[in-house]
């Protein structure tokens, strides 16, 4: 029954999402909004809807870990997962504006977040400094859209121009509330199963945060940009994946620290370990994008090889095995320095035939 909770309300999260994405960019459509702008904001917006109901429905609750687990499972899944896999289907074009401007805010935020839980709490004026980021993100996004050239205002995704039933008021709005209420349906559900998942196997919610609850409502990103990625539109599967990590760290992280009865407490085991893996994630963005402005394929197998090392850590932390002390000594000394070294080699390579041109 668990498992049953937990499908059904996942199925409820990504329909309630799509259907609001569809609505609200026809509706700003119809207020002559430019497309490039819905795309940017609801789009990324709507797929990051999911994780905004279980993080904000969990602080209501009073699950903090599960709702900070959600955020930081949710932004390392996204870039090593999804990234990944997208790059093993096609390798990804990365346009020039995400290595300019998205990775360094991203970087910037994962860092601002990390200072805002050094006191072990994101509190209500933290939550409400993120919510403030968000709207000048979302400024800065308009401003963009209002001096991009008419050809890049065209994505089947945003205009929604697949059934003429979508240009009327009435369905525009439908659609939003009837995606609202599936998505408090379904994050209702969610939440509820995450926490009967940790009393069953004897985890903590930050832990199902972490890992199941942010692969399910990572589930819309990763339809979006494979999709794109096997169509050839390959800069929006990257736009989509980074999008939704800024969106997670200003939008959801910031709404849950607001509704949360006494903001969100910080666990000490996501201070030292997730929120540094979270940054360390974000920061790899930078190497890997520039180079060439092209995820390779073997970029996007190591992106996922480190996922897969990533969640193994989480189940011998949470089961407390008694090889978790050497394969944290195998990783910190043997697999992240080479790894470091091989980006380091090839961002100095890149530079190098730069600079030679």
């Amino acid at each position: 029954m668990t498992i049953l909770l937990f499908l059904v309300g996942l199925a409820l999260l990504i329909l309630g999402a799509d259907l609001m994405v569809r609505g609200a960019s026809r509706l700003s459509l119809s207020l002559g909004i430019a497309p490039l702008v819905v795309g940017l904001t609801v789009v990324s917006f709507g797929t990051s809807a999911p994780e905004l109901a279980i993080s904000v429905m969990a602080a209501l609750d009073g699950q903090t870990d599960l709702a900070l687990g959600n955020v930081v499972g949710s932004n390392i899944f996204n870039v090593l997962f999804i990234l990944g896999l997208s790059a093993l289907v096609a390798p990804l074009v990365v346009d020039r504006q995400l290595v300019r401007q998205e990775v360094p805010i991203l970087v910037g935020l994962c860092l601002l977040v990390g200072w805002m839980s050094l006191d072990r709490e994101i509190s209500f004026l933290d939550g409400a400094v993120l919510v403030a980021l968000l709207l000048a993100y979302t400024g800065l996004l308009y401003r963009i859209g209002r001096t991009s050239p008419p050809a890049e205002l065209e994505d089947g995704l945003v205009t929604g121009a697949d059934s003429p039933l979508l240009s009327k008021l009435w369905v525009q709005l439908l659609l939003m509330v009837v995606g609202l209420v599936m998505l408090v349906a379904g994050s209702r559900w969610m939440v509820q199963a995450a926490i009967e998942f940790a009393t069953l196997l004897g985890v903590s919610p930050m832990v199902i945060g972490l890992t199941i609850v942010s692969a399910g409502t990572g589930l819309p990103e990763v339809a979006t940009s494979v999709i794109a990625a096997a169509r050839g539109e390959r800069d929006i599967a990257v736009g989509n994946v980074m999008g939704s990590c800024i969106f997670n760290l200003v939008c959801v992280l910031g709404f849950s620290a607001l509704v949360a009865p006494d903001g969100l407490g910080v666990p000490s085991a996501l201070l030292a370990f997730d929120l540094p893996v979270m940054f360390a994630v974000s920061l790899a963005c930078l190497p890997v994008l520039f180079t060439g402005h092209l995820i390779a394929r073997w970029e996007g197998a190591l992106f996922l090889a480190y996922y897969a090392f990533y969640v193994t850590y989480l189940v011998l932390w949470a089961q407390d095995h008694a090889s978790l002390d050497e394969y944290t000594w195998v990783m910190r000394t043997v697999v992240i320095p080479l790894t470091a070294i091989t980006l380091a080699v090839v961002a100095w390579r890149e530079l190098h035939q730069r600079r030679r041109a």
